[in-house]
């Protein structure tokens, strides 16, 4: 007997072949069960979508035969393709590239033997060892918020600010509803992979009574092997915690029951390749679908909630609580202080560059302010969102720049190997010896990067010593110092273990990290932001400049007020005001007023089409042609939609290619979804067209972060 199934394989952007392919099979397959069939040449891993009641026109000779199934393995839940469908709906993607993105790349390689091999070992440590971790007593607001999220069945948002004790109410909330249900998961996600090991310890030490391999990591930092291993813990329901970054949204946990999105503000959790989804809205989205899944009601233990954290949180989110489609969570306090300048938020003071002696990188004030840190022995973090040495390496001569041949950018100046690197492509030469252009030897770095501020305060620090007598120790933290396996877990212990006077680095240590002996937080020049093009960048430095200012001041056992320093030439700008206060909801109150004004989001929905070419003129060309193509066809909701003409991307060459954009906008997030959903295939159709042909790529970026 034949029967007929729709698979979905992972298959080239915009190759036509989106949708699921019918195969035929000699057993009866369930839907959700992984197969491999034969694709072209090549024999592939998919999943199988559903059944079909008849071949659809096709004889059994011209649909091809499943080759095989992945034995031993479940089949993928009803509510995991619901979710992998809609992801693939709304972010304008094929649902093979979702669904096959979504599983453990060494998946797609394994034998039926292999996998059964892998699925023999020996299954996690289901002991019932006592947690030897003492519960710490909740404050009066952990209290309230975990009252809160109980008897509330809408998404929550936990407004907590830096220090509040946060992660304690997602233990708790964590282990409520694992004793509740024997068999429920939880999912955690955290928006960088360098935070992910530090959490993971807590939850460990926590949850140990569960058995070693309960609480799993699921993150691209695992080898291939860990990261299959962990999905499939996953998948069988073994492990009841997941911790993970992005990519983890769209696991497999048949019985998900809450989830917890740390940081929820912060722009990793939006994918900047291939499918552009948001973990944090799929979150959301995923667990009111695991509700109606489970036909329960929204507050009972087969129910799944979505608790949203953060101290600066999205406007997205903060919006939603104010129009009440969530709930929102407050904590001001910091815990466990043992006195009010301990427990209080550190002090905000603006230095206004204006009267500082000209070109100084580090205003007197600041400076003397560290020195008197490390005189106490207390820890200072210098924070500069700009790494290598100096930005541009000139000829005042000549004007010569260190120009990316392949970029419009600029090689950064590496001092520490003597090497001018691309940050966007990767191009490395070594330092000249004199100026490319006109001979002169005279070339020198313009800027400063954090390698060249880890430099210049050992200058202008020099003499300076610790309580003891022994020489300060200043050290840097950015992507060009972690680039070894273990080097950053290296660095952050020599900081927890007070060996650092002076930390220098850029945005990876302003965010998550429990610093406990740091009092002095100092921003450098963190202006570029306030005048930019994009409409998201005030909101992403007040979020920046605010989890920065956290780090100060977390120990309680340290009796000096801690202080945010900000260097700025506009200290009278209103967002420096509000963060003064420690004002989330002023400043928020003020861009929402802007982006309401404006019709920006949250208040209107938007998407940018990108194209890559070898000329810029192509690129644009081709976007303006799709558009005007989708207005003569009169396409659904273009009536609603307003697409803005082609323009170069602010890099606009990259690797030799050049890029062009174009905004798509509608105040109709329903009239924007169908427009686009009608327009792919017409610009397929322009693809095609002659002159567009040499054209090497394009994408929708649905919901984008940056414009």
């Amino acid at each position: 007997m034949t029967f007929w199934i729709s698979v979905v394989v992972a298959t080239p952007a915009h190759s036509g072949v989106g949708g699921p392919l019918t195969y035929r099979s000699e057993l009866p397959l369930a839907p959700g069960q992984l197969v491999r069939v034969p694709l072209g040449r090549r024999e592939v891993l998919g999943v199988v979508w559903e059944l079909l009641p008849d071949s659809g026109g096709l004889t059994p000779v011209q649909a091809k035969a499943v080759l095989g199934t992945l034995e031993g393995l479940a089949p993928l839940g009803a509510t995991w393709r619901k979710l992998v469908a809609f992801t693939a709906g709304y972010y304008q993607r094929s649902l093979g590239e979702v669904a096959l993105a979504a599983l453990p790349p060494q998946l797609r390689e394994l034998s039926t033997v292999q996998l059964a091999r892998r699925l023999k070992r020996p299954s996690a440590d289901t002991s019932t060892a006592e947690s030897l971790c003492e519960l710490v007593a909740l404050s009066p607001e952990q209290t309230v918020a975990l009252a809160q999220l109980e008897v509330d069945p809408r998404p929550a948002l936990l407004f907590g600010s830096t220090g509040s004790g946060k992660t304690e109410v997602y233990l708790r909330a964590a282990a409520r509803v694992l004793a509740d249900d024997p068999e429920a998961q939880v999912l955690v996600m955290v928006p960088e992979i360098n935070l992910t090991p530090q959490l993971q310890a807590r939850f460990e030490e926590r949850f140990v009574h569960l058995g070693r391999e309960r609480v799993v990591a699921l993150h691209s930092g695992l080898t291939p092997a860990q990261r299959l291993k962990s999905w499939l813990a996953a998948h069988a329901g073994v492990a009841r915690l997941v911790l993970g970054t992005r990519m983890a949204v769209l696991a497999s946990m048949p019985n998900l029951r809450l989830i917890v999105v740390d940081e929820e503000h912060d722009p990793s959790y939006k994918q900047q390749e291939g499918a552009r989804y948001s973990a944090r809205d799929l979150a959301v989205y995923r667990a009111r679908l695991e509700g109606l899944e489970n036909s329960s009601p929204a507050n009972s233990p087969k129910s799944c909630r979505v608790l949203l954290g953060s101290a600066t949180p999205s406007l997205e989110s903060w919006h939603a609580t104010l129009v009440g489609r969530y709930q929102r969570l407050t904590m001001h306090e910091r815990i466990g202080s043992v006195d009010q300048a301990a427990g209080s938020l550190p002090t905000v003071r603006l230095v206004d560059m204006n009267h500082q002696p000209k070109h100084c990188t580090l205003a007197p004030p600041l400076l003397a302010a560290i020195a008197q840190r490390i005189a106490r022995g207390e820890q200072s973090l210098i924070f500069l969102n700009r790494r290598g040495y100096a930005p541009v390496l000139a000829c005042h001569d000549c004007g010569w720049k260190s120009e990316c041949p392949h970029c419009s950018a600029y090689r950064v100046f590496h001092k520490i190997d003597r090497t001018l690197r691309c940050h966007h492509c990767g191009f490395t030469e070594r330092v000249p010896r004199a100026c490319p252009s006109c001979g002169n030897v005279d070339i020198a770095p313009v800027g400063r990067g954090t390698e060249r501020l880890e430099e210049h305060l050992a200058e202008l620090l020099q003499g300076i010593t610790r309580p003891d007598g022994s020489p300060l120790v200043i050290a840097r933290i950015d992507a060009d110092t972690t680039r070894l396996k273990g080097a950053l877990e290296s660095q952050l212990a020599s900081v927890h273990a007070g060996e650092v006077d002076v930390l220098v680095g850029t945005q990876m240590i302003a965010k998550g990290h429990d610093f406990r002996h740091i009092t002095l937080v100092a921003a450098v020049n963190p202006d570029g932001a306030l005048f930019s093009s994009d409409f998201r960048a005030p909101e992403r430095l007040f979020g920046l400049l605010m989890q920065a200012a956290g780090r100060a001041g977390r120990n309680a056992e340290k009796g000096a007020q801690s202080e945010m320093w900000v260097q700025t030439f506009h200290p009278e700008h209103p967002l420096f005001g509000a963060l003064k206060k420690h004002d989330y909801p002023a400043f928020a109150a003020q861009e929402l007023a802007d982006r309401e004004a404006a019709g920006m989001s949250p208040f209107g929905f938007s998407a940018l089409v990108r194209a890559e070419a070898r000329s810029q003129d192509l690129a644009q060309g081709f976007l303006n042609a799709a558009a005007a193509a989708a207005q003569a066809q009169a396409l659904p909701g273009h009536d609603m939609v307003t697409p803005y003409p082609a323009v170069p991307m602010t890099i606009q060459r990259v690797a030799n290619v050049e890029r062009a954009q174009m905004l798509v906008e509608s105040s109709s997030r329903v009239a924007l979804q169908r427009f686009l959903a009608a327009w792919q295939p017409v610009m397929a159709a322009t693809r095609q067209q002659d002159e567009f042909k040499p054209l090497i790529r394009w994408a929708m970026d649905v919901d984008p972060l940056a414009i």
